[in-house]
């Protein structure tokens, strides 16, 4: 009942974390109607989302494997939830890419310490993962609903709205960290695996995700816009559009922990990742409301590995666990933001379609690098010595 509750509650805060990473996106058709920016312009406050966080990520990681921070997970959430409140008060570019910026730190802060806490309350188990991966999927799902509602009818000056999921976040983080201390000081068991790093099966993985990252991070981006543009300059299909794309995450993810106990991990992403292809395609191509189906299978599809690659990654590298949560969860998603504003140019020079249509070849790309990796055989959890969250953290390996 303990587990349960606090995947349940860290899932929740993953959510709320989670909504500052969609909310970007989600701003995109506000800042180029409300300050005119171009495609490129546009592009670039996700670019200023995902390069700090890049940076940050692995770093966090790093020294979530020497000491546990428990403490990353209130302070990470409000800093995501303050930069984003903040985004649209100013009318200057510039500003407005800092506070991007901050809210991107605070991601990249969260991410690996809560990744390493979800797998010590899950003792390992995919399924308890993918509730944890599910509650970011919502997060993202609620996004473009939750920004829709504070500014639609409004104009950016209500951005501190946004503030509100921050603040239950970091309030629900209050219990996750008695829980920890309690369970911890008692008799404490972590997920833990033993055996050798496998560095080579984890750089293939982390250029896989890359590659996901790449193709959700150009649609999250954009697919507002080209379905308001796909359907007669609709506001509401761009919105529908975005939170069909986050939404199907949400089904992903549990779809994806419930076929890893029945298939091994990398057999499951290498199918998701095919079935991506042609679905990519069809958001693309398909004209009217039937896109709308496409993207929902997209990502779906995309999502299906989200968890197992995470999981995937502290296997492979089991002596730094949180390394490979920063590196799978944070990084190398947040490299897909890098890649926007080269969509934005070639947007502007060319068209929208044309520009998105090299995406296609993305999910090809983690498909077959897939194809390369090995399943990695996880051993049963092991006891460890208890944890306390002053101290430096034991080694998983």
């Amino acid at each position: 009942m303990r587990r349960k509750a606090t995947i349940s509650l860290l899932s929740v805060g993953h959510a709320c974390v989670d909504i500052y990473q969609g909310a970007v996106a989600a701003l995109i058709p506000f800042f180029v109607a409300d300050r005119h920016y171009s495609y490129a312009v546009a592009s670039g406050i996700v670019l200023a989302a995902s390069v700090l966080s890049s940076v940050a990520q692995p770093v966090f990681g790093a020294l979530t494997d020497r000491w546990a921070m428990p403490w990353l997970l209130p302070v990470s959430t409000l800093l995501s939830g303050t930069g984003i409140a903040l985004s649209g008060l100013s009318g200057s570019y510039g500003l407005t890419l800092v506070f991007v910026a901050i809210s991107g730190v605070g991601v990249a802060a969260y991410h690996p310490e809560s990744a390493r806490v979800a797998r010590l309350a899950s003792q390992g188990s995919h399924s308890a993962m993918s509730w944890f991966s599910l509650g970011g999927n919502i997060g993202f799902a609620l996004a473009p609903i939750m920004v829709s509602v504070a500014i639609g009818h409004g104009s950016l000056s209500w951005t501190p709205v946004l503030i509100l999921p921050a603040l239950v976040g970091a309030a629900l983080c209050v219990p996750v960290l008695h829980i920890l201390g309690r369970h911890q000081a008692g008799a404490a068991k972590a997920a833990t695996v033993t055996g050798a790093d496998d560095v080579a099966s984890f750089v293939k993985l982390s250029l896989a995700v890359v590659f996901r990252s790449i193709v959700f991070t150009g649609l999250s981006t954009f697919i507002s816009l080209y379905a308001q543009q796909r359907m007669h300059g609709s506001t509401t299909a761009g919105t529908v559009a975005l939170f069909l794309l986050f939404l199907g995450g949400a089904v992903g993810s549990v779809l994806g922990g419930s076929l890893a106990n029945r298939y091994d991990r990398v057999r499951v992403s290498r199918w998701s990742y095919l079935l991506s292809i042609a679905a990519v395609t069809g958001v693309i191509y398909t004209p009217g409301p039937a896109m709308l189906l496409f993207v929902a299978l997209t990502s779906t599809g995309l999502y299906v590995p989200f968890s197992l690659q995470v999981t995937l990654g502290q296997d492979y590298l089991p002596s730094r666990i949180g390394t490979a949560s920063g590196v799978t969860l944070g990084l190398t998603v947040s490299i897909g933001g890098l890649i926007s504003p080269l969509l934005g140019r070639l947007a502007d020079t060319t068209s929208l379609q044309m520009a998105l249509t090299p995406l296609i070849a993305m999910p090809a790309l983690s498909w077959l690098l897939f194809h390369a990796l090995p399943e990695p055989t996880a051993p049963e959890p092991q006891p460890v010595a208890p944890v306390t969250p002053s101290a430096p953290a034991q080694q998983d390996a």
